[in-house]
């Protein structure tokens, strides 16, 4: 993060927290062990303290959120380019259980754009898990983010117990950090309209069955038939454009056309 990027403070449970740039080794350590904890991967899924270290000094960012000196969350992310263009690939976002659930991973995102737009970029891009319910309206909904790509079986099978064994399964997020639509979600809280085509859902029990041996190909059969949806969906043009969830806590992808006057 550059210097001109002051550091943001935000309140959780009457505490101050701080969200700046991660400088020290010691940093970089405390962010390679709150991955650890966070997915219970085995050493050889762990991304290396090293890779943490040369993000900061290559033009990416790893951004903490700090309780006092402990570091309770962070973003990693590593400069990329596709097609000529530069962006920043956010490889990784993660807040301790006892954090969760109070804005702190947006806020984090937030710092990350900030940092993002005073170098120069105007895009950043993440994956996540589509099974995800939460994870996917803070990205669709709260941020603004896009997604119209899908790769499947990204990492192959990994160590993480939140990932039920199951194929690592990604949406794309494009996160267009100046657009319209994006400038909208975060002045306003609410996202642009579109025209709704297609709708794709996931089970709020999707989080129990990946959890249980017995239950697991439930899950599975959830994961492949939405697979084939968003392949059909993404080969026809459209893009998912809003999330809903319901007083369940089912969630739904709300899919339409991409507007260019939005970027």
């Amino acid at each position: 993060m550059t210097d001109n990027v002051s550091a943001e403070t935000i309140t959780w449970k009457n505490n101050a927290l701080t969200i700046r740039k991660c400088e020290s080794l010691e940093e970089m350590q405390a962010a390679f062990a709150l991955q650890k904890e966070v997915w219970n991967f085995s050493d050889a899924d762990l991304v290396p303290v090293r890779i943490f270290v040369v993000a900061s000094k290559i033009g990416g960012q790893v951004i903490g959120a700090f309780d006092h000196e402990e570091l309770v969350g962070f973003a990693l992310a590593v400069p990329a380019i596709r097609n000529g263009h530069s962006y920043l690939h956010s490889q990784m976002l993660a807040v301790r259980e006892r954090y969760r659930n109070a804005g702190i991973g947006r806020q984090v995102k937030l710092c990350q754009r900030k940092d993002a737009l005073a170098r120069g970029f105007d895009l950043m891009e993440w994956t996540f898990d589509p099974l995800e319910i939460k994870n996917a309206y803070l990205n669709i909904e709260k941020l603004g983010a896009i997604a119209r790509r899908y790769n499947v079986n990204q990492y192959g099978i990994t160590s993480s117990p939140l990932q039920g064994r199951l194929p690592t399964d990604r949406l794309v997020a494009e996160w267009w950090m100046k657009s319209r639509r994006v400038e909208t979600v975060l002045t306003n809280g609410c996202r642009t309209a579109f025209d709704l085509q297609v709708h794709i859902d996931v089970p709020a029990e999707v989080y129990e069955w990946k959890a249980g041996v017995a239950t697991r190909t439930r899950a599975l059969a959830v994961q492949e038939a939405n697979r084939e949806l968003f392949a059909k969906a993404f080969a026809g043009g459209l893009s998912v454009l809003g999330y809903d969830r319901n007083e369940r806590g089912d969630g739904r992808f709300l899919l339409g056309s991409w507007d260019e006057s939005w970027e």
